[in-house]
């Protein structure tokens, strides 16, 4: 298993060498949204697409 820092520093070398750092910086934070999103998902904290619809349903009122 990879270390956040070896992730990351795979992360950006597949960055073209013209990236700005605005650019990095934007793409690690995707990274740890999706691996974050990822440990919820293995933990169960999820919505069916069913209860989320109908979840939405109620906004509309």
């Amino acid at each position: 298993m990879q270390t956040i820092k070896q992730e990351a520093i795979e992360l950006i070398a597949k960055l073209p060498d013209s990236v700005a750092m605005e650019d990095i910086m934007y793409h690690l934070y995707v990274l740890e949204k999706v691996k974050k999103g990822q440990e919820a998902i293995e933990q169960g904290e999820y919505f069916a697409i069913e209860d989320l619809k109908k979840e939405v349903k109620t906004w509309e009122k």
